[in-house]
């Protein structure tokens, strides 16, 4: 993909500002323990509905022992739920879904275009595309490694009740 059709080009990304570390984003999102895709969030711009986000991959996460013995290859579900959960603490922190909670609807054109591993660290760019307060929300995302697309494609967001 040429970088003219990413969202936000990585070699632009500051990781070291983080708006909201682990615990902040505990205070937005559900997901606990192992299911725990983000590390941090490092970029947000509300005019253009961009969110950033990452997860920096240790030696000793779930997956790491039986996805790929010997060669651990982060399974893409778990890239495509870090995407969710940086669309989730976006979307609650600008109040975007209500008085619901947003949950995953699907997913759509997702692609996966590279090697992601332990000790690297997966930068996730979010784009809010759709939405609709109560029904429904889209956003594109797009993963890196090393300023590198891994991953792409489209999620979509549903309403939920709040405190499941």
């Amino acid at each position: 993909m040429p970088r003219e059709e990413y969202i936000l080009d990585p070699a632009t990304i500051d990781c070291n500002n983080v708006i909201a570390d682990i615990e902040a984003i505990r205070e937005l999102n559900p997901q606990r323990f192992e299911m725990e895709q983000l590390t941090a969030i490092v970029y947000e711009d509300t005019e253009k509905d961009i969110c950033v986000g990452y997860k920096d991959l240790a030696e000793d996460e779930f997956w790491v022992r039986g996805h790929m013995p010997g060669f651990p290859l982060m399974p893409g579900v778990l890239m495509c739920e870090a995407a969710a959960q940086v669309s989730s603490w976006y979307v609650t922190r600008h109040n975007l879904m209500g008085d619901y909670q947003l949950g995953f609807g699907g997913l759509d054109q997702v692609k996966f275009r590279g090697i992601v591993q332990p000790g690297k660290r997966l930068v996730i760019v979010l784009q809010k595309t759709k939405g609709r307060a109560g029904r429904i929300i889209v956003c594109r995302f797009q993963g890196f490694i090393d300023e590198r697309l891994v991953c792409e494609g489209e999620i979509r967001g549903i309403p939920l009740p709040k405190n499941l």
